[in-house]
């Protein structure tokens, strides 16, 4: 068995979730994951990666650009070969996604 299969997934879910956790709403000083934008990331066999998630509103002035920096910052991982970024709006995203850290930094705790 190569090095390429025998890759941990849980481990690398939890290096998506650190390089995620590297990428900031421009306008909130929050990284993404933290903000609750982030709702599901999904690796397959082939160690391709989906992303779901979010935007605070469908008129997010990054809506163009923060899906694409979300797929080209988890595609540097090693061993992840492709990554597909899929925008949703259900749920619609409300401040309660926000993590306790995130309501913290924003002063709402």
């Amino acid at each position: 068995m190569s090095e390429e299969q025998t890759i941990d997934v849980a481990e690398l879910g939890e290096k998506i979730v650190r390089v995620i956790k590297t990428i900031y709403d421009p306008e909130i000083p929050v990284d993404i994951y933290e903000l609750g934008l982030i709702y599901d990331v999904m690796v397959n066999e082939d160690y391709d990666v989906k992303v779901l998630m979010t935007l605070t509103t469908p008129n997010c002035p990054v809506a163009e650009t923060l899906p694409k920096e979300v797929e080209d910052k988890v595609k540097t991982i090693n061993g992840i070969k492709d990554c597909e970024v899929e925008i949703t709006f259900e749920p619609a995203w409300t401040k309660d996604l926000m993590s306790d850290e995130a309501k913290l930094e924003l002063g709402m705790l």
